[in-house]
C-alpha cells in the first residue's frame, strides 16, 4: 500500500510540474501593469503633471501654457512643426504682453528652436498641416477658473485671411488665450522627448511632449487620465506650487 500510495504521489507530482510547465505559472500570466508615462524634469520650478494623450498642461504661481500637438507628432520628418497652444497669466498677476521671442521649442538634440516669422509663415504653404489640425481639432480649452472670457493668440495670419499677425499677445488672468503656433526645425521633426519654452515676465514655463512612435502611442493609449479631471481636480486643491 505504501509503495503504490508514494508511486501515485510521485506521478501525481510530476503530472502537476508539466501542466506548469507547458501552462505556465498562472500569477506569471496575469496582466501586466499597463505602462505610465514618464514625466520629465524641466529644471525649473512648476506643475507639470497634467497629461493627455497629445495634450500638456504646464504652469507655476505667475503663468500657465495649455498645449495640443497631435499634428507635430504625425509630421515626423516635415521641416514646418504646428503647436496648438492656449496661455494666460495667473490671478494676482499683473497684464503681460508675451512676444513672439519669449516662446521657443527644445529639440531631442538639443537645438532651442525660435518661433517662425510671419514672413517665414507667409513663404511656404501650410494648409496641409492647418487642414489636418481642422480634421483632428485638439481641445486644449482647459484653463484656470478665472480665465473666461476668449482671446486670440495672434502671431500668425495666413494671406487673404482678413486678420492681422502681430508680434505679441496680452495676457491677463481672466482671458483664455489661444492660438496656431509654427516653428520650422532644421533637419525636419524627430522622434523624442521635446520641450516648449514660454517666458513670462518673472519665470520660464517648460512644456514636455514627446513625439513618439506608433507602438508608443499604442502602448500608453490606455494610460492617459482625462485632461479636464485632473486641472478641475489641481484648481480646487489651490493649484499652486
Amino acid at each position: 500500500m505504501t509503495r503504490q500510495f508514494l508511486s501515485l504521489s510521485v506521478r501525481t507530482v510530476m503530472a502537476a510540474g508539466l501542466f506548469v510547465a507547458l501552462t505556465g505559472n498562472p500569477q506569471a500570466q496575469q496582466a501586466s501593469p499597463k505602462p505610465t508615462p514618464k514625466i520629465p524634469q524641466s529644471g525649473v520650478s512648476q506643475i507639470m503633471t497634467l497629461e493627455g494623450e497629445f495634450i500638456r498642461i504646464a504652469y507655476n504661481n505667475e503663468g500657465y501654457v495649455t498645449m495640443g500637438y497631435r499634428v507635430a507628432n504625425d509630421a515626423v520628418g516635415q521641416d514646418w512643426m504646428l503647436l496648438q497652444i492656449g496661455t494666460t497669466v495667473r490671478r494676482g498677476t499683473q497684464n503681460y504682453k508675451l512676444a513672439r521671442t519669449a516662446i521657443t521649442v527644445d529639440t531631442p538634440d538639443g537645438k532651442k528652436i525660435p518661433m517662425a516669422t510671419q514672413q517665414q509663415y507667409l513663404d511656404v504653404d501650410l494648409r496641409s498641416l492647418e487642414m489636418q489640425a481642422k480634421n483632428v481639432p485638439e481641445s486644449i480649452n482647459y484653463f484656470p477658473p478665472e480665465a473666461t472670457q476668449a482671446c486670440r493668440i495672434g502671431l500668425f495670419a495666413a494671406s487673404g485671411s482678413g486678420v492681422r499677425a502681430f508680434e505679441d499677445v496680452e495676457l491677463s488672468s481672466n482671458r483664455a488665450c489661444v492660438g496656431q503656433i509654427y516653428f520650422k526645425i532644421p533637419g525636419g521633426i524627430k522622434y523624442g522627448q521635446h520641450w516648449l519654452n514660454v517666458q513670462f515676465q518673472n519665470s520660464l514655463v517648460r512644456v514636455p511632449f514627446k513625439v513618439m512612435t506608433k507602438d508608443e502611442v499604442k502602448s500608453l493609449s490606455k494610460s492617459w487620465k482625462d485632461i479636464k479631471k485632473q486641472v478641475d481636480e489641481a484648481f480646487k486643491k489651490g493649484g499652486g506650487l
